[in-house]
């Protein structure tokens, strides 16, 4: 695969591909962390160690695992690294680790790691994979991070659990619980579907206007 390829492969889940907001998945995790931001980051950061991890070792073993095991085979490697990452956080990070709760082991059967170890990982070599995976990754850790800072800002009148002047005064507590959740995440996800086919279309007039000039210029 070429540089601009695989700079497209690195880049394509924070945009064009983002999984929370257009490919819209592990969205249980995303509605039910992200009350504050370091919840929505914590995860977010979580998922992308997983995700980089399970997709080299998916790419590294994708000719020795069995076509007909392949389903479970993932799950067992996504698994042994969500178990790293609840072991180290556990010791070292305890109040994340509880604040997370249920959400943290269930990484394993997250829509997004099992996506990209099924449609890319299986089948592409391990750089590219490494790459997927840290692109996908980033694309949800921002989305979770950018959900959980609107929400607690506007649910609590704080940034990272800091308390911003007299915001907490005038802070809408449902912005933190389940309905506001829904509102921001529906609301930012209309606002980057948006502006991303905005884009696209500038894009697409862009190459039309430029394929007509080609093809004046060559009559000429």
């Amino acid at each position: 695969m070429m540089k601009k390829d695989r700079l497209n492969t690195l880049t394509n889940g924070i945009v064009k591909s983002n999984p929370t907001f257009r490919l819209v998945l592990g969205t249980c995790p995303t509605l039910a962390v992200t009350t504050q931001a370091i919840n929505g980051l914590a995860m977010g950061a979580a998922v992308t160690f997983v995700l980089l991890c399970s997709n080299v070792m998916i790419s590294l073993l994708k000719r020795v695992i069995p076509n007909r095991v392949r389903i479970p085979a993932f799950v067992v490697i996504i698994a042994t690294f969500v178990t790293v990452v609840q072991m180290v956080m556990k010791k070292f990070l305890p109040s994340l680790y509880d604040a997370l709760g249920v959400f943290l082991p269930l990484i394993v059967v997250n829509c997004i790691i099992l996506a990209r170890a099924e449609a890319f990982a299986s089948c592409n070599p391990v750089l590219d994979s490494a790459l997927d995976g840290l692109g996908m990754g980033f694309g949800f850790t921002l989305s979770l991070t950018f959900i959980g800072i609107v929400r607690e800002l506007l649910g609590a009148g704080s940034f990272f659990g800091l308390p911003i002047g007299h915001l907490g005064n005038v802070s809408m507590t449902v912005f933190i619980l389940p309905a506001g959740g829904f509102l921001v995440y529906g609301t930012l996800m209309a606002l980057v579907n948006f502006l991303t086919g905005m884009a696209e279309n500038r894009k697409y007039a862009a190459s039309s206007h430029k394929e007509k000039k080609d093809e004046k210029e060559a009559k000429v």
